[in-house]
């Protein structure tokens, strides 16, 4: 199951990769924003990024004008490594070495066509589990 959420910036992006995952027979759940309305990019991307961290879904897609900000929110939860892609080659290394459990995406940046393929790219390429990725993995996560 992925989790997907946008802000109203993102919204049409997620609409046409929603579309897009039904196509594929990819379980989701849509974790809002639900119209183009302004809204706050935070709660959407902490709602996608919980799910994530709480094993409710394998992993998140978030969607904001840029990416930057909903990607920042979704890394401030604990167990969430999210990484804003804007190509398919960062997607797959994020995969490959960062064990990335969250994608974000700028709207605003990459179009329809391509943020579908960063999205495949993403959700079907393993981590590598290599020795020295699990370490540098381990070194990401917060010691307080």
């Amino acid at each position: 199951m992925i989790a997907i959420g946008s802000d109203h910036g993102g919204y049409a992006l997620k609409q046409k990769l929603i579309r897009h995952l039904e196509e594929k027979h990819i379980a989701f759940e849509d974790m809002g924003c639900h119209s183009t309305d302004s809204c706050d990019y935070p709660l959407f991307g902490r709602a996608v990024a919980k799910a994530v961290a709480e094993g409710r879904c394998e992993k998140g897609i978030v969607i904001c004008t840029t990416g930057i900000g909903i990607s920042m929110t979704a890394n401030k939860v604990s167990g969430i490594r999210c990484a804003v892609c804007s190509d398919p080659l960062s997607a797959k290394m994020t995969r490959l070495h960062n064990d990335a459990n969250v994608l974000a995406l700028g709207a605003g940046i990459v179009g329809e066509i391509l943020a579908a393929e960063i999205v495949d790219v993403f959700l079907n390429t393993e981590f590598s589990g290599e020795e020295r990725h699990r370490r540098r993995i381990g070194l990401i996560e917060p010691t307080e």
